[in-house]
Formats: structure tokens, sequence, C-alpha cells
């Protein structure tokens, strides 16, 4: 996908390296994004980088947030966010 991106100072193998997946990758933002909150008043989330293939997770970094949202990637490719992390490595460790 032309828009899949990578954050910046990362690459591929260092994300594989840390998570533990051989799989992930880069992913589009072009999805339906959505941050479940637990009173039940769901928020969309505007993904500027997407990493998946996390055993059936994602981590969004939203656009104009430093943080990196832990979420449920469906089959349909859109994902429900559950958890946020303030650093990448951290969410990469917590998946």
């Amino acid at each position: 996908m032309a828009d899949a991106q990578l954050p910046p100072g990362w690459t591929l193998p260092q994300i594989r390296d840390v998570s533990g997946e051989q799989e992930a990758g880069a992913l589009g933002t072009d999805r339906a994004v959505k941050w479940v909150a637990s009173d039940g008043a769901d928020e969309v989330v505007h993904p500027e980088i997407i990493l998946g293939e996390f055993s059936g997770l994602a981590l969004v970094k939203p656009v104009q947030v430093d943080d990196w949202y832990m979420g449920d990637l469906h089959d349909d490719g859109s994902i429900d966010c559950w958890a946020i992390y303030d650093d990448l490595e951290r969410a990469l460790r917590g998946l």
C-alpha cells in the first residue's frame, strides 16, 4: 500500500526483532480505526502509522499524537484499540 510507512528511526528488522513477530509490517492507513471506550463512547482514530500482523493485533500511531494505541486487527482490516503506550518499544514488547 502506498500509504504504509514505518516509524522514523525504525527498520522492519528492528520491529520484528523487538516484537518477536517475523510477519510484522507497516499497513496502509486507509482503514477504519477506533478507540473502544469502556463507557461505550467509541472515538474514531485518524492513523498516521499502522504496524500489524502481530498475531491478530496492531499498533496505531494517531495523527498529532505521540502515543501508540494497541488493538485488535479484524479480518475486514478495521482496528479496535483498547490500550495506549507512550513509547513504541514498550508497545512492541507488550504484544
